[in-house]
């Protein structure tokens, strides 16, 4: 399960100890749980993003930077979805194109002239 990788009382009393970067404890929070998210439900940064409320550059600079100051074992993790999502790209995006023009073929006759 996710929750073995993520203590966040774990990595708060890093933070506060001095160990690594400070970190506001929001972010912190973030952070951990924007990660766990992405290795729940394999989400790409951008769906990450939506459901976060946050930019897709934030979700990034979350999982790129921060991540792996707080848990390099759970950075690796997180990295591995982003990268099989990034090799997938192309696929979801062939898919939407199809959408697209299946349902534009769909339209009234009368529209189009």
């Amino acid at each position: 399960m996710v929750m073995q990788h993520i203590n966040l009382q774990t990595q708060m009393n890093k933070q506060k100890k001095g160990e690594g970067v400070p970190m506001h404890d929001y972010i912190l929070q973030r952070v951990m749980e924007v990660s766990a998210c992405i290795l729940e439900t394999g989400y790409t940064v951008r769906q990450a993003a939506q459901v976060f409320g946050v930019s897709k550059s934030t979700v990034h600079k979350d999982i790129t930077e921060r991540l792996p100051q707080l848990n390099s074992q759970l950075a690796g993790d997180v990295r591995r979805v982003l990268e099989r999502n990034k090799a997938e790209r192309h696929l979801r995006g062939g898919e939407a194109t199809r959408r697209k023009y299946m349902n534009e073929h769909t339209l009234p006759l009368e529209t189009l002239m």
